[in-house]
């Protein structure tokens, strides 16, 4: 189903659902094209009603690919994965790919939406204090299913949707200074993954839109 015209990500260099795509691409070997979207600037960019014809949630990412846009991180994680050629980001054993989902879920879903730009906002001058609560919160579930399931990366010895979506939360609880060290197993996980390039390309102080103050 390889297509002739390469996907367009629309992102942000510092959304993690935005770097968890670019994490996919990079490890599928897939080249793509990126059109920054900057959440802060001009209200936020995504708000407009050009974006919203893209992404009616008016989040990052939204991914053009095969002649549909595709607005969540794990429908693209998992439409990418069984659609092109390279390393399987989704395990073949049933039990093993429940696993990848259950942890990606965890993240995705009971993690980051609690601490992401949109709803820090609406916090105010409680918004590190909300985020550690919640990162904390989540990381106290987290740590004793990936002692459970990890090998070298978070489900067994293969790299997964599950790291892809590791990295960047771990990446947020340091931005907010929740102390991983409490959590060894993600602490590991991440030490490792973090030195695999696909991991260093697309993260977050090496985009196109990464301000100067902010690059590697």
């Amino acid at each position: 189903m390889a297509t002739q015209t390469k996907p367009v990500l629309h992102g942000y260099f510092r959304s993690s659902c935005s770097w968890r795509v670019r994490i996919a691409f990079a490890l599928k070997g897939i080249e793509y094209d990126q059109v920054p979207v900057n959440l802060i600037k001009d209200g936020g960019q995504q708000l407009t009603e050009q974006y919203k014809a893209l992404n009616p949630m008016q989040q990052v990412p939204a991914v053009e690919i095969d002649g549909i846009t595709l607005s969540q991180s794990l429908a693209v994680i998992q439409y990418i994965d069984e659609t092109r050629p390279g390393p399987r980001l989704l395990p073949a054993d049933p039990k093993k790919r429940a696993q990848v989902r259950m942890i990606s879920d965890l993240i995705a879903s009971g993690i980051q939406p609690l601490q992401n730009l949109y709803v820090i906002q609406k916090i105010g001058a409680e918004k590190l204090q909300w985020a550690q609560h919640f990162i904390d919160r989540g990381f106290q579930a987290l740590e004793p299913i990936l002692k459970q399931t990890a090998g070298k990366y978070c489900v067994g010895d293969e790299i997964s949707m599950a790291d892809i979506c590791l990295v960047p939360q771990v990446f947020n609880a340091e931005r907010f200074k929740v102390d991983v060290g409490q959590y060894p197993t993600i602490k590991r996980l991440n030490q490792t993954l973090v030195e695999i390039e696909a991991f260093k390309v697309s993260h977050p102080s090496c985009q196109p839109d990464t301000p100067a103050d902010l690059r590697a």
